[in-house]
């Protein structure tokens, strides 16, 4: 049975339409994931479902440890990730309600590990294209199928937060030609590469940021009624996508690192090997 993780944003504190077989609370050599996972059927696949900031919203985006996040998807067996995020519009044509599934990034943050390697090896994995093409096609036909109006790639912006944006940096984010922005999904990208897993985003718009002279400022009590509506659609576009995604996986994302550890495996540390073996175990004795 394919096995989907879900990780949910802000507003998306739980997965409607999973058969809960089981929830596991994990423990992970990078310390606690944000919550349990939630372990169930949906549409004859077996997902695994976290909320990123933690039931309640808890969490800063930088105080997310996106490590055991990942790792623990990796874990129970999850080869694709659906990183859904909320986030504001750099664009037009990218109205609040709108979903979009990017195809690029720029980090802006400063403060989070964005790397299951160090203490002993050294891994490069390519990441010049960061989302899973395939996964992010069967994001937007699933989108476009449910009646989403849904924006086919662009480029995501990750900041530090959790402030918004200056009105003096929304304007550069959008000379840089980019599409949204964020607080959260460029770790996940990052960390599902390296782990061999298809990561994609589903973005939710939210606002215009702040550079749209027409339109109010950011104001989060507004931001969470659009939430509430785009999460309910997050949750439809999920259920169709989980039917589209098929086995064999045969992209990239799914040998990533065969050719990127670089250090001599008879020299990695054996605590190294054994807290990483969900990893790189098929490729490190």
């Amino acid at each position: 049975m394919k096995t989907i993780g879900v990780i949910g944003g802000s507003g998306l504190y739980e997965m409607e339409g999973i058969e809960v077989v089981e929830r596991v609370r994990l423990s992970t050599p990078f310390g606690e994931p944000s919550d349990e996972y939630v372990c169930g059927d949906l549409g004859g696949a077996r997902v695994i479902f976290l909320p990123r900031h933690g039931r309640g919203h808890r969490l800063l985006p930088t105080e997310v440890n996106y490590r055991a996040n990942l790792y623990g998807m990796k874990k129970l067996g999850a080869e694709w990730v659906i990183g859904v995020a909320s986030v504001g519009s750099l664009k037009e044509d990218i109205a609040p309600g709108h979903l979009v599934v990017p195809d690029q990034l720029i980090d802006r943050t400063s403060r989070r590990p964005s790397t299951f390697f160090g203490n002993g090896v050294v891994a490069h994995v390519a990441f010049a294209d960061p989302f899973c093409t395939v996964t992010s096609e069967m994001l937007i036909a699933a989108a476009r199928a449910v009646g989403a109006t849904v924006h086919a790639g662009g480029t995501y912006v990750c900041m530090e937060g959790p402030q918004f944006s200056t009105r003096a940096e929304s304007r550069l984010h959008r000379e840089w030609g980019a599409a949204v922005i964020g607080m959260t999904n460029l770790q996940e990208a990052k960390l599902a590469r390296e782990a061999e897993i298809c990561f994609a985003t589903l973005a939710l718009a939210t606002d215009y940021d702040c550079w749209r002279e027409a339109t109010a400022d950011v104001e989060i009590g507004e931001i969470l009624r659009i939430i509430k509506a785009n999460v309910a659609m997050a949750q439809k576009v999920i259920a169709d996508v989980v039917d589209r995604l098929t086995l064999p996986r045969t992209c990239a994302c799914a040998s990533a690192l065969q050719h990127a550890i670089i250090t001599d495996p008879s020299i990695i540390p054996p605590t190294v090997k054994r807290d990483l073996a969900p990893i790189i175990g098929k490729y490190v004795d």
